[in-house]
C-alpha cells in the first residue's frame, strides 16, 4: 500500500492506494491525512478506474511510428533550436498543469526561464488563481494564504464568496457541514448570485447582483471596528477607506435587512473566516475583489490567528506549489519578481 495525494481539486486529500488483485488499484481515503481524514469525493474514490492502460500512449511516437527516447528527444530539441535561432527565445511558450509536483514545476521553470531565457511559461494558476496572487502581493508583499483548514471548524462565522463548496470542494464542505452540526451557533453566509447546494447550510444567502462584490465589501469595510492591528502592522488604511467611500452598495441590489444582518454578524464576530473561490478570481475585477475582502480582515486584525482570516481555495491540487517556484509568466521562483536584481540573481544561479 502507498500513501499519496489525490490529483484533482485544491483540497489535496490523502489517499491509500494498492493492488486490487485484478490488475487495477484499490483506493481508500487516508484516515490520518489532515485534509480529508479518510473522506473522498466521487472523483477521488474513482481514481482506480483511471489507471487502465487502454488508450494510453505508452511509448514515444513520431508521425504514428514508435521511436526511441533518444530519437524523439533529439527531434524536440532540434525543433526548439530551429525556432529559437530564427525567432528568438520568446517564440517558445509552455503551458503546464496545476497537478505537477513542486519539483516538476521548478525543473520546468529552470529550463524555460533560466536556460531558454523566456518568461513564456504559465500554469493553471493563470486561469484559476492569478487574481489571488496579485491581491495577496498587493496586501502582503507575497503570495501568501494566511490560514489553514482547521480555521473553518474553529470559526464562529464562515463567509463563502463566489464558491459552490458543496460541488467544487465536497470534502471541505463536509468538514464545514460537520462543524456546524456540532456547533449550531456557528453562522454561515453564502455570497453568490445563484442559489447553489452550498446554501443548504447557510444562515444567510446574499444573492447580490453579478459583479458587485467590491461594492459589498467596501460597504462592509466602512461599518467595521478598527483594530489597533492596523496601526501596528499595516499601511494605507486611510486610502482604502477613502476608496471604499466611492463605492455604492445599492448596486448589490440586496435587501437592507439582509445587509444589516451581514454587517452586524461580521462586525461583532471575532472568529471570522472568509473563503473565496472562482466566482471572485475569475471575474473582470478579480484582484480588486480579493483586496476588498483582505482589507476587511486587515482592518479588524482578524488574520493569522485560529479561526479567522481570508482564505482562497484553489481549483487544482498544487497551484500554490507551482506559484512558489515561479510557474506564472509574471513571477520568478521564491516570490521574486522581474525586477533587475531578481533577474540578475536568477541568471547567476
Amino acid at each position: 500500500m502507498v500513501r499519496t495525494t489525490c490529483p484533482y481539486c485544491g483540497v489535496g486529500c490523502g489517499i491509500v492506494a494498492g493492488p486490487d488483485g485484478r490488475g487495477g488499484a484499490s483506493i481508500e481515503g487516508d484516515k490520518d491525512h489532515p485534509a480529508n481524514r479518510g473522506r473522498l469525493c466521487s472523483k477521488g474514490a474513482a481514481l482506480g478506474e483511471t489507471l487502465s492502460l487502454e488508450d494510453r500512449l505508452l511509448y514515444p511516437e513520431i508521425d504514428g511510428r514508435r521511436v526511441s527516447w533518444d530519437t524523439v528527444l533529439d527531434k524536440v530539441a532540434s525543433g526548439f533550436r530551429d525556432v529559437i535561432a530564427k525567432h528568438g527565445p520568446d517564440a517558445v511558450a509552455f503551458y503546464v498543469s496545476g497537478q505537477l509536483l513542486t519539483e516538476d514545476y521548478y525543473a520546468a521553470n529552470k529550463l524555460i526561464k533560466g536556460f531558454l531565457g523566456t518568461a513564456n511559461i504559465d500554469t493553471n494558476s493563470r486561469l484559476c488563481m492569478a487574481s489571488s496572487v496579485a491581491g495577496h502581493k498587493r496586501a502582503f508583499g507575497s503570495d501568501t494564504v494566511p490560514g489553514q483548514y482547521e480555521d473553518f471548524e474553529q470559526a464562529d462565522l464562515v463567509v463563502l464568496v463566489g464558491s459552490n463548496l458543496a460541488w467544487c470542494h465536497p470534502v471541505l464542505f463536509q468538514r464545514l457541514e460537520a462543524a456546524k452540526r456540532e456547533r449550531p451557533q456557528m453562522k454561515v453566509v453564502v455570497i453568490d448570485p445563484r442559489h447553489t447546494d452550498t446554501c443548504d447550510i447557510a444562515d444567510l444567502h446574499l444573492a447580490l447582483a453579478p459583479g458587485s462584490d467590491v461594492a459589498l465589501f467596501n460597504a462592509l469595510l466602512l461599518h467595521l471596528p478598527r483594530s489597533d492591528f492596523v496601526d501596528r502592522h499595516t499601511s494605507g488604511a486611510a486610502a482604502a477607506l477613502e476608496a471604499a467611500r466611492q463605492s455604492d452598495v445599492a448596486q448589490c441590489e440586496l435587501p437592507e435587512k439582509d445587509l444589516a444582518t451581514f454587517f452586524d454578524w461580521f462586525s461583532n464576530t471575532g472568529k471570522t473566516v472568509t473563503l473565496y473561490s472562482q466566482g471572485v478570481n475569475q471575474s473582470s475585477a478579480g484582484t480588486d475583489k480579493v483586496n476588498a475582502i483582505l482589507n476587511c480582515h486587515l482592518l479588524t486584525g482578524r488574520i493569522g490567528r485560529p479561526g479567522m482570516g481570508p482564505f482562497s481555495i484553489t481549483g487544482q491540487p498544487n497551484a500554490m506549489g507551482g506559484r512558489e517556484v515561479g510557474a506564472l509568466s509574471n513571477t520568478l521562483a521564491a516570490q521574486m519578481d522581474f525586477a533587475a536584481a531578481d533577474v540578475e540573481r536568477v541568471g547567476r544561479f
